[in-house]
């Protein structure tokens, strides 16, 4: 029988339509405002915190509609924003400097619904307000620290393989490894050619001076930036965890930059301050061959360097790092039997293995903790690109005692540096710094106004186009108006499903533009069966004709579109992603009821009865 859907797909169509109302019911429910406490101090949120933050706010006359703790972050809704401002003011004032006290806005969705999945659409920055930042890595840096690796691992396969060289040095041409005679130098190209394809060594002896020299091939350059680029990204994102930042966005912009957002942070100076920080560390051994008359007159080994001592002086210390704090899983602040400052450091297996061992044969010799920082001077590159100055300083010299694993200590800190190292060192350090090229603040006020704007068009937009199909087409532009509905809720559930969808300004636009997709799919069908009535055909067969053979017009036109959107995801950044994710949702669900939902309800309607006229 023409016309006429089975039971199933009937029930398929309304159970797609009603899964996508459930999980756009959240957006109807709004936002509470809230105070977050997070611990980044060595401190701990646990339940006492909570009930302690619970009694502040009663002490103050504060209502708290739900308290949430979760994943050693505490939530703490309150009634309305002045409420809000004085929750947070009271709060930090007691828990002091060991908390992060932030005010957030989060969703008011019922934790029945919540249990079941639902929770209403992320909001982009341009929505939300907050903090951008454009932040851009000094690949430079990141070169220079892989050509040290590969120094170290030069000089430790050298000697494993028993083969004399005179020195290794970097240098502007490469890496130089100096040989007293070409026998070595023979030995030790074959030797690192079979061990890496990474370098390109060439012979670089000129008279007696025997010389090889090492740089790194096209691929394994490009590879290194690629690597520094993603390590920090990764960082930066560890980084915006221990801020305690809701729907943060982190991703990369180019070959050198990074793009980073925090939606609803207002205090710049905090997020700055994490974000661009670099301090990390290193351990080297002591040169214990320096005195101190020689290391004041700037005499030491090639194999060693001079170092300013944080409690003054200076000492020597050998090249070759022993570790770094790439190995390091956790880092906490604590304190020692006599109350002084100290981190205490877990590293993972891998470091682990590397320290027990540089320890076991360095046993009642000094090892010293050697602090990197990179800071910006304020000063540019020819490039354009901002220059950094790097600052070293050696924090701690201590004995060697007995073999250590993964566990131990760094002492020479005061307080706020102990607290701040651990926060670094625990989200990982960055492997070449980075700058901040651009800063830009959106204040909540705009964002609201974004939205209302976004929204009046929307609604202005979509009560024309549904005047207009119900003024011509009538019966059926009823139908059509009733998908658009649908289609417009069902976008809002999918974005509202996918965790990595942000709504943004351009976002609202995409749904605007998928608003007149949506309806042109209609247009496109019921054109087509007005000219099969016109040609004589029965009302069955205009129908099942007009859906039939509109559908590969409606589909190349918008796999045309989808195509578009998906290139513009690939290659874009931002608000231009969440315009083509909305527009990409937009697509296929305007798809979906535009061609079966209306044509099931037509088929409810008209399909297998004897009709002689269509409001159409």
């Amino acid at each position: 029988m023409l016309n006429k859907y089975p039971m199933w797909k009937n029930l398929m169509v309304a159970l797609i339509i009603t899964v996508g109302a459930f999980y756009a019911i959240p957006n109807l429910f709004g936002e509470d405002h809230a105070v977050q406490v997070v611990a980044t101090r060595g401190a701990e949120v646990n339940a006492s915190t909570q009930s302690e933050v619970t009694d502040i706010l009663s002490a103050k006359g504060i209502a708290v509609k739900r308290s949430e703790l979760e994943n050693g972050q505490l939530l703490v809704r309150v009634a309305d924003a002045d409420q809000q401002l004085l929750a947070k003011e009271a709060i930090a004032e007691v828990l002091g400097d060991k908390y992060i006290v932030a005010l957030n806005l989060a969703p008011a969705t019922p934790q029945w619904l919540e249990s079941m999945g639902g929770s209403p659409m992320k909001l982009g920055l341009d929505l939300r307000g907050g903090v951008h930042f454009l932040m851009e890595v000094d690949m430079s840096e990141a070169i220079r620290k892989m050509t040290e690796a590969k120094i170290a691992d030069f000089r430790t396969d050298l000697r494993g393989e028993k083969i004399r060289y005179a020195g290794i040095r970097n240098t502007p041409k490469g890496i130089e490894i100096k040989f007293r005679d070409a026998e070595n130098l023979a030995k030790a190209e074959r030797f690192l050619k079979s061990r890496t394809n990474e370098m390109v060594f060439v012979d670089a002896s000129s008279g007696s001076d025997f010389m090889l020299l090492a740089n790194m091939s096209e691929i394994y350059l490009k590879q290194v930036k690629e690597e520094a680029l993603q390590q920090n990204i990764t960082t930066l994102r560890n980084r915006v965890n221990e801020l305690g930042v809701a729907e943060p966005v982190v991703q990369r912009q180019g070959a050198e930059r990074i793009i980073v957002e925090l939606p609803g942070v207002q205090d710049t100076a905090r997020a700055k301050d994490i974000l661009g920080a670099t301090a990390s560390i290193e351990f080297h051994m002591v040169d214990e061959k320096a005195d101190a008359a020689a290391i004041a007159a700037g005499r030491v080994s090639p194999g060693s360097q001079i170092y300013d001592r944080r409690e003054g002086g200076k000492v020597a210390l050998h090249k070759e790092v022993m570790l770094t704090g790439d190995h390091i899983q956790g880092a906490q602040p604590s304190f020692d039997e006599y109350s002084r400052p100290q981190v205490s450091i877990n590293l993972d297996s891998k470091g682990g293995s590397i320290f027990s061992n540089v320890t076991k044969d360095n046993i009642g010799k000094p090892m010293a903790t050697l602090f990197i920082e990179y800071k910006d001077n304020g000063a540019k590159n020819p490039d354009g690109s901002v220059k950094m100055d790097k600052i070293e300083e050696v924090i701690s010299v201590a004995t060697i005692q007995a073999r250590l694993g993964r566990n131990f200590v760094i002492t020479g800190l005061d307080h706020s540096e102990a607290q701040n190292l651990a926060l670094l060192l625990r989200a990982g350090a960055l492997i070449a710094p980075v700058s901040i090229v651009e800063e830009r603040t959106i204040g909540p006020s705009l964002g609201a106004e974004n939205i209302d704007n976004g929204l009046q068009a929307m609604i202005w937009g979509m009560a024309v186009v549904l005047i207009f199909m119900l003024v011509y087409y009538r019966g059926f532009g009823l139908i059509a108006n009733l998908a658009l509905t649908a289609n417009l809720v069902m976008v809002v559930g999918v974005m509202s499903m996918i965790p990595g969808a942000v709504l943004t300004l351009p976002g609202i636009a995409g749904m605007v533009l998928t608003v007149g997709m949506a309806v042109d799919g209609n247009v496109l069908i019921y054109e087509r069966i007005r000219e099969e009535l016109r040609a004589g055909r029965s009302v069955q067969q205009a129908i099942h004709e007009g859906y039939g053979n509109a559908f590969s017009t409606i589909a190349d036109a918008n796999i045309t579109t989808f195509m578009t959107a998906l290139i513009l995801f690939a290659v874009g950044t931002g608000a231009v992603k969440g315009f083509a994710v909305t527009l990409m949702i937009g697509i296929a669900t305007s798809m979906f009821t535009a061609i079966v939902g209306t044509r099931s309800i037509v088929n409810a309607i008209w399909g297998g009865k004897r009709v002689k006229k269509l409001s159409i």
